[in-house]
């Protein structure tokens, strides 16, 4: 029972490890390309330069939504 909860507990760290590993990696995409390809709108306020954590979190789960229900229905068309 114990050699279980701690599997549970590698497996819950290992989980939020990656998904702040995505987060930043999709902060420092967004404040690497964002800026060089939209100078006029990030100057004029319409883009953001940076996003937030929370910003990033939620394009993480639209991301996954969109990308994410397309490769399962192509896997059960093979």
């Amino acid at each position: 029972m114990l050699k279980t909860l701690g599997n549970i507990v590698v497996v819950l760290v290992l989980i939020a490890a990656i998904l702040l590993l995505v987060l930043f990696v999709i902060k420092a995409v967004w404040a690497w390309t964002i800026p060089d390809i939209f100078p006029g709108a990030v100057q004029q306020g319409l883009i953001a330069a940076e996003l937030s954590w929370w910003a990033a979190f939620k394009l993480m789960l639209f991301l996954a939504v969109l990308f994410g229900g397309n490769s399962a229905s192509s896997r059960s068309n093979t």
